[in-house]
């Protein structure tokens, strides 16, 4: 098995505005490598080894939907900032479980809005090798990073995110917001 301890540290304590400039600043830079720096060298590379692209999707149809996702992403980030007293970087991690915000509908807000961006990117550049280099994104997130995180997070967090990974799906989104103090109260009558 993995070893936790070393890659999942809770976040020293911070003032929500440190821990939003930390988020703000980690964003930016992933941002500008995995949706800017990597699909633009994937594109050069491309057009090197002569690899076939496709004719881009409408701009207006790509960019409102990556605003879209960025506004996710960006909400993802805030709350887990504020609500959850840390950073999304695993490093600095929430010192709080977040069910507020976007993850009251889905447990992964930000790896939904960073995918769907990338694709974003790779629909406007008309690039195949963009759009597999995000499904290969998904793959490794969901594979690999995923479960490592939530055996953090049921380490940290016990019975509460187990109750909330029961509740909360992975990728499709609930249609009512997961409400944490319900379940608790739940789980109490039952005893």
């Amino acid at each position: 098995m993995v070893e936790l301890k070393p890659a999942f540290r809770p976040a020293r304590p911070a003032s929500g505005a440190v821990n939003l400039a930390k988020t703000l600043a980690q964003t930016a830079v992933f941002w500008f490598v995995f949706l800017a720096a990597i699909p633009f060298a994937i594109v050069w590379l491309e057009g090197r080894v002569g690899l076939p692209r496709f004719e881009p999707l409408p701009p207006a149809l790509t960019w409102s939907v990556f605003a879209l996702a960025s506004a996710l992403g960006l909400a993802s980030g805030a709350t887990m900032a504020l609500a959850g007293r840390g950073t999304p970087l695993p490093i600095e991690a929430p010192r709080e479980l977040v069910v507020r915000g976007p993850y009251r509908f889905v447990r992964n807000p930000m790896a939904i809005a960073g995918l769907t961006q990338g694709a974003c990117v790779g629909a406007a550049l008309g690039s195949w090798s963009t759009l597999a280099y995000v499904a290969a994104g998904f793959v490794l997130w969901n594979g690999f990073v995923r479960p490592i995180e939530e055996r953090d997070l049921e380490r940290r967090f016990g019975p509460v995110f187990v109750a909330y990974r029961d509740a909360v799906r992975c990728w499709v989104p609930r249609r009512s917001g997961f409400e944490l103090a319900r379940c608790v109260a739940r789980d109490e009558d039952a005893r």
